[in-house]
């Protein structure tokens, strides 16, 4: 199994003790355990992941760490590679929990890979604040020791579908002329957006043209988009994290797919801007969060700040969106945060119990926790690439921009 390289452990935690504050220095540890995908098909997001958490560690030392009964605390995290498969995942949170002492646990990436986790820390009834496992399939099974900061999955594109009945209506035709194409990887998250597109589509009377797997690898849905060309449907939903993003937004263009409307996830995290440039333009993309938006909290400060902080401490973000990915991170440890202050102890069932009241505002959205452990304060938004630019274009309440409807091919 693997961790960090013990040389590069240490160095790092050399660098991080050099430029971490004084105060923070003379703190006691906290330490979290997380399982995460910085190898395989996840890789990309499981270090947006971890730059998250890490962002996150660093803002809270800078405030003046955790302090509770009379005393400072500061976190640290234990990594290991899941190399992106459950099984490994699982074998890796036993591991934390029997051989490394972790009371407290950080979540992987992906609804998956938390599936496969969950198990082992209820097991153990060990607390787990995940930021990137939104399958509501997670939800219904009772766990006790399972947070989630996000919001569940069947939202992520289901204001896709209101967006296309309101065009239709607009041009004077029904909501129910309106003809979907959903094309989703065979995952647990994946599946749920299609179940959540798909029960909103019914309530409308659209009809489903089209409804695919992507193929396992990610990396080919010429087949799918080829059907697309032939059947010509109104709206295009795909969601395959970001490999499944690129994907789409590069054979899209390179087809020349003439849908009015597309909608994907994963659009920061697989930055399509930077690689397919005007070919991404046009496109719907759903977000947990967004730097325009008005949130804020004492240690992070707005939405706006969290973003430019954390391009200033990762400056491989600087041309790009920081993704949403990165920030509900940074909001899983600020609950952990919160929840130690509040218990006033270190006791995990003390713990656990403050988390599941928790009632807290962030830059990131609101978060309280339903009695099955999802966030139920917080909304998704849909944002739209215009001009290489990511504007929120719904729901309406939230939106900085019109919509550009009919997406034109370029």
């Amino acid at each position: 199994m693997k961790a960090l390289p013990k040389a590069a452990w240490l160095g790092g935690m050399l660098c991080a003790l050099a430029a971490m504050p004084a105060a923070a220095q003379q703190c006691e540890e906290i330490t979290l355990g997380a399982a995460i995908s910085l190898t395989g098909k996840y890789a990309t997001n499981g270090i947006h992941t971890q730059n998250g958490y890490e962002y996150a560690i660093t803002k809270i030392d800078e405030a003046g760490g955790i302090r509770f009964g009379g005393k400072c605390y500061r976190f640290e995290v234990i990594y290991y590679d899941d190399e992106s498969k459950g099984d490994r995942g699982a074998t890796l949170a036993e591991r934390l929990i029997n051989q490394d002492n972790i009371q407290y646990m950080l979540g992987p990436y992906s609804s998956g890979l938390v599936k496969a986790i969950a198990p082992v820390t209820e097991k153990y009834r060990i607390p787990m604040v995940e930021a990137e496992g939104a399958s509501r399939a997670l939800f219904n099974k009772g766990y006790k020791y399972l947070f989630a900061v996000l919001s569940t999955s069947e939202q992520y594109l289901a204001s896709a579908i209101q967006l296309a009945a309101e065009q239709a209506e607009k041009a004077g035709k029904s909501a129910s002329s309106v003809r979907v194409a959903v094309a989703v990887e065979n995952d647990p998250f994946s599946l749920d957006i299609r179940a959540g597109v798909l029960e909103d589509a019914s309530k409308y009377g659209m009809r489903v043209v089209i409804d695919e797997k992507l193929p396992r690898d990610l990396s080919d849905m010429s087949a799918i988009l080829t059907k697309v060309k032939v059947i010509r449907p109104d709206v295009l939903i795909v969601s395959g994290h970001s490999k499944g993003a690129a994907t789409a937004v590069r054979q899209i263009g390179e087809q020349k797919i003439d849908v009015p409307m597309i909608a994907i996830t994963h659009c920061e995290a697989a930055d399509v801007v930077g690689k397919f440039g005007a070919n991404a333009n046009g496109f719907l993309c759903s977000t947990q969060w967004a730097e325009t938006l008005t949130y804020e909290d004492a240690i992070f400060g707005s939405a706006a700040e969290y973003e430019l902080g954390f391009k200033a401490a990762y400056p491989e973000y600087k041309n790009k969106k920081v993704p949403y990915q990165t920030a509900q991170a940074s909001a899983a440890v600020y609950v952990f945060k919160d929840a130690f202050e509040r218990a006033n102890s270190l006791d995990k069932e003390a713990v656990r119990d403050a988390i599941a009241e928790t009632d807290l505002s962030t830059f990131y959205g609101n978060i309280r926790f339903s009695e099955n452990g999802n966030n139920i304060a917080k909304p998704m938004v849909l944002r739209q690439i215009q001009n290489g630019e990511y504007h929120v274009v719904a729901p309406s309440e939230f939106a900085s921009h019109a919509l550009d409807w009919p997406r034109r091919v370029r």
